[in-house]
């Protein structure tokens, strides 16, 4: 006799159960592989979950005032923050606190577990699944703390607080005749949020991601203790929190790696394969070939590897030892194999037109007379953040992203650019390398950084142009969980967790490696009230 199941018994109790519990053994879990709250039977869309009921608010209120914090509680404070750069998760929190520094978050991480008033923390609010957005709870905004602490030249070190943006840090750096090292292709980001998630910048494949330039942080707990930590005073702590989504502290302070400032001279490869591009890329990165390398796309069709140096040694070796390598074109040659392309295909001149519509529009950005002087690019905040953002932002974002180790990234750029062909008719891909720390120095296990990648990890964001067109939010989803199933089947990783792929942190690490971390989590925060709903 084949044993029955209660299917409306299986989702009374799925629902029962809350996001912050473990996986256990049960009827369900035989039906749903994705994540134990997904209803039986049905393909998970979305994944955000439901707003905080608010008990226990006035009580938390009470006590914050009580420690002198600010906490504001009218609808325009609270639905500045509605959504992020996302555009597709929306929620409200009960209430926003600016914060001020680290004895302010301190005090309101322990009313936050004493009263179980779930925080969500938000730097740049970048985020595209949601993660920045609060559900309920309390908004804790860190672009209250946005100081340049102290510049050490000869060092080549800076502290700063956590809630600053890339460009205002970059701007600061300037006036020393100082720069960063490596940070996010948008500059609008936090310090602090992206030490949280890693960072990639077409330097990393030299440097590392952006965490990986962080020597020291101040990070409060979420039990609010306020902890110093690095790779040799709190080791364990530092290592969790940097690539750590959030989970275990909030960034307040951070010592980075600093450099001279120096302009640097851009060079482009055009190609119409994706795979020889990257080939070409990983080239480069192997043999240390260039100070920057990286590929930006505009669809398939126009494929682009921008090479760059800080010096004109480096740039002289490149030319006399790698340059004649590359199998990329200039821009007369690559635009003769454009028009070889469309020649033979007339049916896809509509596809020819955009191309060279993005370049009228998109080329003279990367060459303007403010930041350009004698072929040199003199400030690349401008370049690889606001000309970049003019061009492909949009009121909603969606940039799922694969992260493997060097020998499977073609084929996984290959199938999530099918995946782009299939679901929108405009696209574009960034692809960049992220060279890792030293074994004795590993990244946090349930990060970005794919667990077997050796030397080089490489990432890909799959970003479509959206412009003026109108898409449902499930089919946003669709195309989302389309890539994320690709890295599921290559065993690799993630750049963005959180919101609405979170029903795949499971199957991409495993119950027994997220079981631990979660013991982690529970451990470093009792009532689970720090960013709770972005892993666990």
């Amino acid at each position: 006799m084949e044993k029955s199941i209660d299917t409306g018994t299986m989702i009374s109790e799925t629902f029962q159960r809350t996001s912050l519990e473990p996986a256990t053994p049960s009827a369900y879990s035989d039906f749903c592989h994705v994540g134990p709250d997904a209803l039986v039977g049905i393909k998970r869309q979305q994944t955000n979950p439901p707003r905080w009921d608010g008990q226990g608010w006035q009580e938390f209120a009470a006590a914050l005032r009580g420690c002198g914090i600010e906490l504001r509680e009218n609808i325009a404070a609270r639905g500045a923050f509605a959504t992020d750069a996302g555009g597709t998760a929306y929620g409200l929190p009960h209430g926003v606190v600016i914060a001020r520094n680290a004895v302010q978050i301190s005090s309101l991480l322990k009313a936050a577990q004493q009263h179980r008033v779930p925080v969500t923390v938000r730097g740049g609010g970048l985020t595209t699944e949601g993660e920045s957005v609060a559900f309920g709870g309390v908004l804790l905004d860190m672009t209250g703390m946005s100081r340049v602490l102290h510049i050490d030249t000869d060092a080549l070190t800076v502290r700063t607080e956590g809630g600053i943006f890339w460009h205002s840090l970059a701007e600061e750096l300037r006036r020393f005749g100082m720069d960063y090292l490596s940070a996010p292709l948008n500059l609008t980001a936090s310090v602090g949020g992206t030490l949280g998630v890693g960072g990639i910048d077409v330097n990393s494949p030299r440097l590392g991601c952006s965490a990986d330039q962080a020597l020291a942080l101040q990070v409060v707990t979420p039990a609010g203790e306020i902890i110093e930590c690095s790779d040799t005073q709190n080791a364990d702590l530092f290592q969790r929190v940097i690539l750590g989504y959030g989970q275990f502290g909030v960034i307040t302070e951070a010592t980075l790696k600093i450099r001279r400032y120096t302009p640097l001279r851009m060079h482009y490869f055009y190609y119409d394969s994706l795979r020889t591009a990257i080939e070409d890329m990983q080239l480069l990165n192997r043999n240390d070939a260039s100070d920057y390398s990286g590929i930006l796309t505009i669809m398939d069709c126009a494929v682009n590897l921008l090479v760059a140096f800080d010096s004109d040694e480096r740039e002289a070796a490149f030319r006399a030892n790698w340059q004649s390598h590359l199998r990329g074109y200039g821009e007369p040659g690559f635009a003769l194999c454009m028009v070889r392309r469309y020649v033979l295909r007339p049916w896809k001149l509509p596809e020819a037109w955009y191309l060279y519509q993005r370049k009228r529009e998109l080329f003279p950005e990367f060459r303007r007379s403010e930041y350009m002087r004698d072929g040199l690019m003199h400030d690349r905040t401008v370049v690889f953040s606001r000309a970049v953002w003019k061009f492909w932002g949009s009121k909603q974002m969606v940039i799922p992203d694969l992260a493997t180790s060097a020998e499977k990234f073609v084929d996984a750029v290959e199938r999530g650019n099918a995946v782009c062909r299939k679901y929108f008719p405009h696209y574009t891909l960034y692809c960049v390398g992220i060279k890792l720390r030293p074994e004795h120095k590993p990244h946090y296990e349930m990060s970005c950084i794919p667990p077997d990648a050796e030397g080089w990890a490489y990432g890909c964001e799959f970003e479509p142009m959206i412009g003026g067109q109108v898409y449902s939010r499930d089919y946003f989803q669709s195309f989302k969980n389309a890539i994320y199933d690709i890295g599921v089947d290559l065993g690799g990783s993630y750049y963005r967790f959180g919101g609405m792929m979170k029903g795949y942190i499971r199957r991409v690490f495993g119950d027994e490696v997220v079981d631990r971390h979660l013991a982690m989590k529970r451990a470093a925060d009792p009532a689970m009230i720090l960013n709770r709903d972005v892993i666990f």
